[in-house]
């Protein structure tokens, strides 16, 4: 039986600042976090990867998983792309043959060469990021793979479209007409502005052309409403205020079958509270009506000279969209990162939300926020926005990332922190509970990569099998499949 840091929550439920809700969270409501018993099923052990026997996870009892494309060792494609590593932000779609394709973000930064194939899917050569399709059983068999999109940037999270693509976000704005990132390197090798959106269909490859109207800035991920066509976006903008966006496309994606370039960007605000910090510690039940602004110049781009060093700072141009929507009231959110839409609501996570509010408009070296973690829910019939849950400690949920959602409507949110990671379920009743417990070691080394993170949880259409990824330098992908139902997924 595994005994770690969450030990503390038997017979507890973290419930802090659960809201009821309309849609698939219907009844839930606050309540202190020792008024309902933990369920049994919370427990988890070492369970051996069937890859090779190793344990890299500890599951409920009852369940089983298989590792693929494990970079630790290289992995060749069948169009003899090296993978990257760097697995992030995932979706699954029907695949051939009785297969699932996924379709996998590569979350890779700086200037380079780009992976796999150049050709018309490649949007800038000297960009190493971008998705991988693969076609794989749902007990892990890998029977095809190969790039679905290069030469873009630090791609994170995107969303799934019902018509059977992938939306990708670039989770920057570097561009050679910007001075060097957090990191320090030069962005003059870089042939085109980054900090779009991308459209990868499950088949083939894609175009290579962002979609520009829909802004460039720091996205993380999407999630379309089918109904009014509203394309959600979530902005992780580390050292500034992010923000929840939302674009319309001109045509109803749901009839053209794709996202447009011709649609409108708008922010989130709080109606009568001006740049509301929803950043901070919220009450129980927090609810607020929501009104959007637009914005007027969503694809900015920066002076400069070829070959010189960019005039303007990647911390200035990394919030200039933002700031057209603050300068009209939009709210202040900490770190948005993984959305998803069921029953229409999009359900998104705010990583570093629930602490004091944030005082400083300038750049924030541990990021923008200071608590633990929330859960949103924006009801897109009623334009109202509620908090779901707020961590009251790291021990409890510490910094929620990407999210999903089972057919019974259970979300299924990955942790990223520097400590154990885990993946956790939040329910209907307002229970938070650990499905899955990250205790991959290097094969190098042999040392422990718990504080690896993770992302891309996607349930296979059927609802069968949970994928999802570690996202490192030497990342991997996992199926895993076992009675979700005695779960509570």
């Amino acid at each position: 039986m595994a005994i770690d840091r969450r030990t503390m929550l038997k017979g507890t439920a973290a419930v802090a600042g659960a809201a009821t809700l309309g849609g698939p969270f219907q009844g839930l409501v606050a309540a202190p976090a020792n008024a309902l018993g933990a369920p049994a099923f919370r427990d988890l052990r070492p369970i051996p990867d069937l890859r090779d026997g190793k344990v890299r996870l500890h599951l409920p009892e009852g369940f089983t998983y298989r590792s693929f494309h494990d970079t630790e060792s290289p992995v060749v494609l069948d169009d003899g792309t090296i993978l990257p590593g760097r697995h992030d932000g995932m979706a699954a779609f029907d695949g051939p043959d009785g297969h699932v394709t996924l379709v996998r973000n590569h979350e890779v930064n700086a200037p380079g060469a780009a992976f796999g194939p150049v050709g018309d899917w490649t949007y800038d050569p000297m960009a190493q990021g971008g998705c991988t399709v693969v076609n794989v059983s749902h007990e892990g068999h890998v029977a095809a793979a190969w790039t679905g999109i290069n030469g873009t940037m630090m791609n994170c999270s995107g969303g799934p479209m019902p018509w059977g693509a992938w939306i990708t976000c670039e989770e920057t704005i570097n561009g050679p007409d910007v001075g060097p990132d957090f990191t320090g390197t030069s962005n003059i090798p870089l042939t085109k502005p980054h900090g779009y959106i991308f459209e990868v269909p499950t088949t083939g490859r894609a175009s290579g052309e962002p979609i520009t109207a829909a802004g460039r800035f720091a996205h993380e991920a999407v999630a379309l409403d089918p109904v009014d066509s509203y394309l959600y976006l979530t902005e992780d903008n580390y050292g500034f205020a992010s923000g929840f966006y939302r674009y319309q496309p001109k045509q109803h994606p749901m009839e053209s079958g794709h996202i447009d370039n011709d649609g409108t960007l708008q922010m989130l605000a709080v109606k009568g509270m001006p740049n509301a910090h929803l950043e901070a510690t919220q009450r129980d039940r927090a609810s607020y009506e929501v009104e959007w602004v637009e914005i007027e110049e969503p694809n900015p781009t920066f002076p400069y000279t070829p070959g010189e060093n960019a005039p303007t700072t990647n911390d200035a141009a990394i919030a200039y969209v933002g700031n057209q929507g603050r300068e009209q009231g939009a709210a202040n959110f900490s770190r948005l990162e993984g959305a998803i839409y069921d029953n229409g609501v999009v359900y998104f996570t705010s990583t570093q939300g629930g602490g004091p509010a944030e005082e400083s408009d300038g750049p924030i070296g541990n990021g923008y926020g200071n608590g633990y973690g929330q859960v949103w829910a924006y009801h897109c019939r009623s334009s109202r926005l509620e908090l779901i849950y707020q961590s009251p400690s790291r021990m409890v949920l510490d910094l929620p990332d990407n999210i999903t959602v089972s057919k019974r409507g259970t979300l299924v949110v990955c942790e990223d922190n520097s400590q154990d990671n885990y993946l956790r379920g939040l329910n209907r009743g307002g229970q938070l509970w650990d499905i899955a417990l990250n205790r991959v070691e290097s094969a190098r080394t042999g040392k422990p990569r718990y504080d690896d993170e993770f992302a891309g949880s996607t349930f296979s259409p059927d609802g069968r099998t949970l994928f999802v990824n570690i996202q490192a330098s030497a990342g991997m992908s996992f199926a895993i499949w076992g009675p979700w139902h005695q779960h509570g997924v």
